[in-house]
Formats: structure tokens, sequence, C-alpha cells
């Protein structure tokens, strides 16, 4: 008789490391996406417009409290939680899930992380029940790697208020954020330091950018910032160097690990589903020697990420995981990602490049993650230095 396929594409059984009640927590979620999201996310993908009833939906499953109980529903989950949520959100849609890792985890860990305990009654609760957005802006039009010693933007005080001359680029949800966290240099002593900026206030201009080809979704924008006058109230109090800014980086660097881990698995089970539908030659093609071997391939990609990021999550509850650490996860999974995607765009043949069969969004948008929050080559030198003691950068 033959055995029966297993279907799973978490092979070695990672999700046993929740408790039965995340599990049961992450079905729920699960279910919720597909029925609220799922049916959204292609159309707007095509479109290149935002869903705003996406905003609603998401705020319905408080989402963005996860990671912030004291300001969520004060439930204690453990910290393997946030990037098994990460999967089900990317195996969706990944543009809706950057929409909501901008606002969660850039925009809101820059304030918690960043702020003072004021700050933080101010602006936490509103973020995290979506009643305002927010977006992150750092990289500039010419500056995207060398951000930290090149930022172009700057700061000066002037009485109790600060003004920010500059551009940023590529800001995710830029268009309709109600706050847009700024990093700007101070011109007093050359640190950067971090703003809390009104989408709508005077000085601040922002421009879709136009022609994506990849996170489609997304809105991200130019950002022109020309006198805008933002209050000491304003700063976030508990940075002082871009060093405090890169702690936000650390963090969010492995969330994108965690991202490239559900596009990967969702490219795997679209794959997997197709071969043993799909038939030719009389028979599914899945049970062809070279579609098993793309399949397995997949598989072990898969496997080998899920190892990495649930160890990364665990080191950095411990508080022993660095930017090296995180830089490393970044860029293997970012690869292994961009590896799974083109060998299951290669599995549908030509269909593969129908947004109706899914994996060609996964195909495309896969090309955003491996670029953004450091490139491989940056991460790979910031490994590189941690290993040698001898530093590449130019």
């Amino acid at each position: 008789m033959p055995r029966k396929a297993n279907s799973e594409p978490d092979f070695f059984g990672y999700a046993e490391l929740l408790s039965d009640a995340e599990r049961a927590e992450l079905a729920e979620i699960r279910d919720y996406l597909q029925r609220e999201i799922a049916p959204i996310a292609n159309a707007a993908w095509e479109r290149a417009e935002f869903p705003p009833e996406a905003i609603g939906k998401f705020a319905k499953l408080r989402l963005a409290g996860y990671s912030y109980p004291e300001f969520g529903d004060g439930k204690q989950r453990s910290p393997l939680f946030p990037g098994f949520l990460s999967i089900e959100l990317n195996r969706v849609d990944p543009s809706l899930a950057v929409f909501a890792g901008v606002h969660n985890n850039l925009a809101m860990g820059s304030i918690y992380g960043g702020g003072d305990q004021a700050q933080r009654d101010r602006w936490m609760p509103q973020l995290i029940g979506m009643d305002k957005i927010g977006a992150f802006a750092l990289t500039e039009p010419e500056g995207g790697s060398d951000v930290a010693g090149g930022m172009r933007t700057t700061a000066r005080r002037d009485g109790d208020e600060w003004v920010l001359d500059g551009a940023k680029r590529w800001i995710g949800n830029g268009t309709f954020a109600d706050v847009i966290v700024v990093w700007a240099r101070d011109v007093a002593d050359n640190q950067v330091k971090g703003f809390v900026v009104g989408h709508d206030s005077p000085g601040v201009t922002a421009t879709k950018i136009e022609g994506k080809v990849a996170l489609r979704t997304v809105q991200n924008a130019d950002i022109v910032l020309d006198g805008a006058r933002v209050p000491e109230a304003d700063r976030l109090q508990n940075i002082d160097s871009f060093r405090d800014t890169a702690k936000v980086l650390a963090r969010t660097r492995g969330g994108v690990a965690w991202q490239a881990l559900g596009v990967a698995l969702r490219a795997y089970e679209l794959a997997r589903e197709y071969a043993v539908g799909r038939e030719q030659f009389g028979k599914p093609i899945g049970g062809f020697q070279m579609i098993q071997d793309l399949l397995v391939k997949m598989l072990g990609n898969v496997t080998a990420m899920f190892g990495m990021v649930v160890r990364l999550n665990q080191l950095t509850a411990e508080g022993k995981a660095g930017a090296d650490q995180a830089a490393l996860a970044k860029a293997f999974t970012t690869t292994r990602m961009r590896e799974v995607v083109a060998w299951a765009r290669e599995l549908f043949g030509g269909n593969g490049i129908v947004l109706d069969y899914e994996v060609a969004k996964f195909f495309a948008d896969a090309e955003a993650i491996y670029s953004f929050e450091g490139s491989r080559e940056m991460n790979t030198l910031i490994v590189g230095k941690s290993i040698t003691g001898l530093s590449a950068f130019t």
C-alpha cells in the first residue's frame, strides 16, 4: 500500500517548539488571513495599490500588539511566536506582510525602543490599534548601504523645535502613514537622531514610487523634508547615535529572515501542490525524477532556513545574539529563498509567469526581500569582519 504523502513544509516539526495554545492561535490566524486577506491580495498586487480595507482586517487580529504585550492584549507569548506569525502573513501575501512589518517592527519598534515612557504611552496604543499607521524613513536617494556614515538628511535645533531638511527614498507605507520615524544627522554633534514626524506636517512631501516589479502593493514613497519643524517632545529621547538605530535594524534583520522563510515555504507549498495535481504524459509531474529533485532541493532550503531563524530567535531572547548573527541569517535565508522561488517558478513552466498560479508573485517579491534591510554583500561584510577581525569595508 503506498505511503501517504507528507505535505507539511515544516518537515522537521519546528512548530512543535510552540505551546499548544500558540499553535491553535496561529491556526485561527491562518484561517482568518485566508478568508479575509487572500481574496484581496492578488488584485491589489496587480493594480499596485494598497487595499485600505486591509487595515481594518489586520486591526481585528490585533497583529500589532503581539510583540508589545503591555500595550496589546497583555498575553505573554513565547519569543518564537512573532516569527511563526510572520510565516503566516508572508505565505498569504509578502506585500501586505511588509506593510505590517514596517508598521509593527520598524515604526513601532523605533518608538518602543528609542522613545521614553511618555512617548511610548502617547503613540503605542494608537499604533497597536492601527488607528494610526507608521512608517520608517532611513534610506536616502544617494544613501542605502552607506547611510550610517553618509546620511545627508540634517536636523538643526531651533529653540524647542528641530528643523529637518533632506530626502528619504523607498519608504514603505510612506504615502499614507500618519506618523513617520525619520532619521537625521544633528548638525551640532554629527550624531544620528530619530524624530516622529506627522505625515501632513508643513515641509513634508511624500510621492509614490511607480513602476515597481516587486512588492507592488507596498506603497513606497520618496519623502522630501524642506524645513519641516518637529517639537523636541517628538525627538526619540533614547536615540543618541546611529549605534542606537542599528539596534532596531538588528532586530528587524532577524524579522526579514523569517519573512524570507515564509516566502520560500509558500513557494514550496505551491510547487508541491501543482506537482501532484498537474498531469503530463499520463501521470502527475510529481512522479518524474527531475520534478522530485526540484521539490527536495526546495524543502532542504526551507528546512535549513527554519533551523537558522529558530536558533537566532532563541539566542536573541537570551540576549546572546549580535548584529553579526542577524546579518548571517538575513544573508543566508534571503539567498536560499531566491533559489526556492526560482525553482518553484521553473516547476510551473509557462504557468509560472501567470498571477493566477501565485508563484509569479512570490518569485517577483523575493527580489525586493533579497535586497532590503542590508544587501547580501553588506551583510556578508559584517559577518566577514566578525569571523576574521578584519574590516573589508571601503
